[in-house]
């Protein structure tokens, strides 16, 4: 069945005749009979008495009323609830993105996101690397902040921001004056590195001439925790400049470029292709663009 014959069918219970249901419902008397016997025979059901002229409701009939017109309800109830998101948008995002993107790049953008969409739950999957990438891809996230390159080409990314990824010393330490750093300035100092992820990975072959001189004192998963251990005099490890901006104007760490040209980031916005974008995910790329501060390009 189909709401068309639904709605025939109700009119003729309504107007208690086929031929005023077929005026107003601009079809031939034949075409809306044919439809009340397509409904009965999936019902397996007489839906109509008839007397002459004369019809009235069978007790499969009235039955089959009160829910034929609970049906068009919801339908026109979820006609409506659809066009509203149009205008208030409501249910949720979700959002994959490692450690440091949700200290220093979500909180801002949820809070704008929040003021224009109330009603608009947002949720945070703390994810790295490739695991940005395959929740956005199995769906279990709508978007995801990774860094870049991202090769997945069912992907669409979006470069939104760039930092620098420098040496992060203690204030005092001995490197601290350097206006550059080599690998070869680091044999003699323990090395805190991330435990995996692109960085980790752009950061292996730069310490690559000098892979069998350099001390690693601990591998972390938390930018948070780096920072911490350094400044506790654990070692010196690499971050990007825009995670550790606090810390530097207190005086607290120094960040030093590396050699010989600096360790470029990029940081990406991704979301599949094929994926409809409601107006409310439409909300929070603009977002996102507004706050995080560098001009947008797609990429191909």
């Amino acid at each position: 069945m189909d709401f068309d014959q639904l709605h025939t069918f109700l009119e003729i219970v309504r107007l208690k005749s086929f031929s005023k249901a077929a005026q107003t419902c601009y079809r031939t008397q034949p075409a809306i009979s044919a439809q009340v016997r397509q409904l009965e025979q999936e019902l397996h059901a007489e839906l109509f008495e008839r007397f002459g002229s004369r019809i009235s409701l069978t007790t499969a009939g009235r039955i089959f009323a009160d829910y034929a017109a609970q049906m068009l309800d919801l339908r026109r109830r979820a006609q409506d609830a659809i066009a509203e998101l149009e205008t208030n948008p409501r249910g949720e995002l979700v959002i994959a993105a490692n450690e440091a993107t949700c200290i220093y790049v979500l909180p801002q953008v949820f809070s704008e996101f929040r003021q224009l969409f109330p009603q608009v739950q947002l949720q945070v999957h703390r994810s790295y690397g490739s695991r940005v990438v395959e929740a956005v891809m199995d769906n279990s996230a709508d978007f995801g902040l990774t860094q870049l390159p991202v090769e997945e080409k069912r992907l669409q990314v979006v470069s939104i921001y760039h930092d620098e990824i420098c040496l992060i010393v203690p204030a005092r330490h001995p490197l601290a004056g350097n206006q550059t750093v080599s690998p070869g300035d680091l044999v003699e100092h323990f090395l805190v590195l991330p435990q995996e992820g692109k960085t980790r990975t752009r950061l292996n072959e730069w310490l690559e001439p000098v892979e069998d001189e350099i001390r690693i004192s601990m591998e972390l998963d938390s930018t948070e925790m780096m920072k911490r251990f350094v400044m506790a005099g654990l070692g010196v490890t690499f971050l990007a400049v825009s995670n550790c901006r606090e810390e530097i104007a207190a005086g607290k760490l120094q960040a030093i470029p590396l050699l010989p040209e600096p360790m470029v980031r990029r940081l990406g916005l991704i979301y599949r292709k094929d994926k409809a974008l409601s107006k409310a995910a439409l909300g929070f790329i603009q977002v996102v663009l507004d706050n995080v501060g560098e001009a947008p390009r797609v990429l191909a």
